[in-house]
């Protein structure tokens, strides 16, 4: 999810964000228009759901806007094999310390500046400084330092072997900006307008409405999995901020906008009658799971906590709500996109509301008030579920979850679910002990690495705020260590599978959906994908056609 949240709180009125849509693209999106003539130039309007306090950060709606303005060392393909991007080769040390990067020669930062090894080892430091709160975690551990052999060669030192080191460098985190601009220009405009060496520039940004991209007509540094060479094509984009989701689909209808992120379950099967592309990528990495509060609270049992489980029929309500677009996820540790995914852990459990039960008596939990709560000492059984409404969650997401607590109450529970603002989310409010019983969110990854951010123990000296359960065991952070350090994909692989059955079997973490990046685009531009990282929209390569 990156990170501990960060999100938009949900919603003006759907009138108000109507009238926001300006009428600014170059082609109508009306669904009939047949395919013609490829259009040099335009302006591509497209309907985000959320707004991120900055374009460069650690939640994945900055990765998003970041990828167009940023570029990468990497890239990911579409067979998730990683590829050259500012970087032309890679190499790992015999002793896997030790990993060395070959620059492109002749690039620039849109300031006139070199993107040089120097540049690049500035970058790593600034994300492990504060930079970057995601790019910190996942190299927290391992990062020991970066140098500039020379202008076109980087060396990147770990204290600690990570074979899967360069997969991670492919996610929006890792987009490398200017030296120049970091060190001399104000953290503001640094949030607002980072400078990279991108396909698109940071034209302006209107808070509360839109961002305007303009297209890097110097551009050179495209990754190889693009789709063209040169600039971009379009003139630039207006990345519009629309939280509703019923305004998206009617915008993209009218032909206000050219394309809409995050598409409603319930509207999926109309855009595809009505001949609009539709996108749906699969995110790897930790799905929308409910993780339990093992340090304070009833789910410090493990049988309330595998009452829990057993009474949901996780996958009836998210087929009901989710209509056949969103996937059902059983596995609590990582989404079924992810390498490394244990059919084992996705199947530990089915909806046995009788063995539920069972755990609950044997848990103490054996009195029911009126209500049909159950009570132990006099103590209702009542969990508190916080969730970043509109932003972590999104309007599918919030009826699931009005799906589990309305089937955990058919037990004695007594689930209060509190939608969060994003910027209240953000703010840590609900990140300790004592602010919540349940937490649900996901995580970005390529890799089950990320198990090791999840799940790292968190201890006084090296905290993890990134450990919603707040547990501390060493056996599972171990599996998670073996399957980071293995050379061996195959021995990766059954350590981590071996982490996410340790997970499962103890109840910390129970999958519920598959976290989704959806598109649907107006059959009047083409060439719009998502990038293979985190499925955020790629407009290098779109075009119109008249």
């Amino acid at each position: 999810m990156p990170l501990r949240p960060l999100r938009t709180a949900a919603a003006a009125s759907a009138i108000a964000l109507s009238a926001a849509l300006v009428l600014t693209s170059c082609a109508s999106g009306s669904a009939d228009a047949s395919a013609g003539e490829k259009v040099t130039g335009g302006t591509i309007v497209y309907a985000h759901q959320q707004e991120p306090a900055c374009v460069f950060g650690g939640w994945i709606e900055q990765a998003y806007l970041s990828y167009q303005v940023l570029d990468s060392l990497v890239s990911l393909d579409e067979n998730h094999k990683v590829v050259p991007w500012l970087a032309t080769a890679w190499k790992q040390s015999d002793d896997g310390l030790t990993w060395t990067f070959t620059l492109k020669k002749g690039v620039k930062f849109t300031d006139g500046t070199p993107v040089d090894a120097a540049a690049v080892a500035y970058n790593f430091d600034y994300w492990v400084t504060g930079g970057n709160s995601t790019a910190k975690v996942w190299l927290d551990g391992y990062y020991k330092s970066a140098q500039a052999v020379d202008a076109q060669t980087l060396q990147v030192n770990l204290s600690k072997p990570y074979p899967r080191f360069a997969d991670n460098l492919t996610q929006g985190y890792f987009g490398i900006q200017s030296q120049k601009a970091l060190e001399t220009r104000t953290k503001e405009q640094n949030c607002e307008a980072p400078i990279g060496s991108g396909a698109f520039i940071v034209d302006k940004w209107n808070r509360g409405q839109d961002i305007i991209l303009k297209r890097n007509k110097d551009y050179t540094s495209w990754p190889a999995n693009a789709l063209h060479t040169g600039p971009a094509i379009v003139d630039e984009v207006d990345w519009k901020f629309v939280a509703d989701p019923t305004t998206r689909v009617a915008a993209l209808q009218s032909g206000q906008v050219n394309a809409i992120y995050d598409v409603p379950a319930v509207q999926w099967n109309t855009l595809k009658d009505g001949g609009y592309q539709l996108e749906k990528y699969v995110t790897p990495g930790r799905p929308q799971q409910i993780s339990f509060n093992s340090q304070v609270g009833p789910f410090t049992d493990e049988k309330v906590r595998q009452a829990f489980a057993y009474s949901l029929n996780r996958k009836q309500i998210v087929d009901t709500i989710g209509r056949g677009v969103i996937p059902f996820e059983g596995n609590g540790g990582v989404s079924q996109a992810t390498p490394g995914y244990s059919e084992k852990a996705a199947a530990w459990y089915t909806q046995d509301t009788a063995k539920a039960n069972e755990l609950l008596d044997e848990a103490g939990w054996t009195q029911k008030n009126s209500s049909g709560i159950r009570e132990k000492d006099g103590k209702e059984l009542t969990v508190t579920l916080p969730y970043g409404a509109g932003s972590i969650i999104n309007a599918d997401g919030a009826a699931i979850l009005q799906g589990v607590k309305e089937q955990a109450s058919k037990v004695g529970f007594d689930v209060k679910l509190v939608p969060v603002p994003q910027a209240e989310f953000f703010s840590g409010k609900y990140s300790t002990p004592d602010a919540y019983d349940i937490s649900v969110g996901y995580w970005t990854a390529v890799t089950a690495g990320i198990l090791y951010i999840n799940w790292r123990p968190s201890t006084p000296d090296n905290p993890n705020y990134s450990n919603s359960t707040f547990s501390s065991d060493q056996t599972l952070a171990d599996y998670i260590l073996e399957g980071n350090s293995a050379a061996d994909l195959d021995a990766q692989n059954a350590a981590y599978e071996k982490a996410q059955d340790y997970i499962a079997e103890h109840a910390l973490s129970i999958g519920v959906y598959d976290r989704l990046s959806t598109l649907a685009v107006s059959p009047k531009l083409k060439d719009v994908w998502q990038e293979h990282a985190q499925g955020g929209p790629t407009f290098y390569d779109a075009y119109f056609v008249k």
